[in-house]
């Protein structure tokens, strides 16, 4: 019984990840391959320009997005927590 629950909350904890990690991969994704098609246009050859795009984009994605994440880390805890407790009384 307790490995059905391990094995559900695992599945779980991966499906978390995908859904928390997808906004910032996607954005900065997108705006790295903007910023390739600019420099393949321009000739620019500058790799640190790719890079700072990307990494602004992904601070500015989790500071608008930090409390959506938090909260959804923290109802996971609170899962867990919860089947914690019931695991230890059985």
């Amino acid at each position: 019984m307790i490995e059905t629950h391990v094995i559900s909350l695992s599945y779980q904890a991966l499906i978390l990840i995908l859904i928390v990690s997808a906004p910032p991969i996607v954005i900065s994704m997108c705006l790295g391959l903007l910023v390739s098609i600019f420099q393949a246009a321009t000739q620019i050859q500058e790799q640190t320009l790719s890079f700072t795009v990307k990494l602004f984009t992904v601070v500015g994605v989790l500071m608008v997005l930090g409390g959506w994440i938090g909260g959804k880390v923290f109802a996971y805890a609170l899962v867990i927590f919860s089947h914690f407790a019931q695991w230890t009384l059985n």
